[in-house]
């Protein structure tokens, strides 16, 4: 069986959750409803928990929305690259 992968740090992890480009809290928004289409609204990509948990850290919901709604803009942030660079490093996490 294939391990998932993360979409920022690429490694093979046990498991992974679904991270909304445009955070879920901010949908009814209206400048976000104004802004961008229903479909980009529920877009999602799977990160480990480790840089789920990092993007959240450092960005505000509003931010995450309206700056860094995908993973080339995510990947961008200074804080996000460094610690995605930090993480690639670290070993490849194996399903065991």
């Amino acid at each position: 069986m294939n391990a998932p992968v993360c979409e920022l740090c690429e490694r093979h992890v046990p498991s992974t959750t679904q991270h909304h480009l445009i955070p879920r809290t901010v949908h009814k928004n209206k400048w976000f409803k104004k802004n961008f289409p229903r479909e980009q609204l529920h877009e999602t990509i799977p990160l480990c928990r480790d840089c789920h948990r990092q993007i959240h850290k450092f960005i505000p919901h509003k931010e995450l929305g309206r700056t860094y709604n995908s993973k080339e803009k995510l990947l961008s942030h200074e804080k996000v690259a460094d610690f995605v660079e930090w993480l690639r490093k670290k070993a490849r996490i194996v399903d065991k």
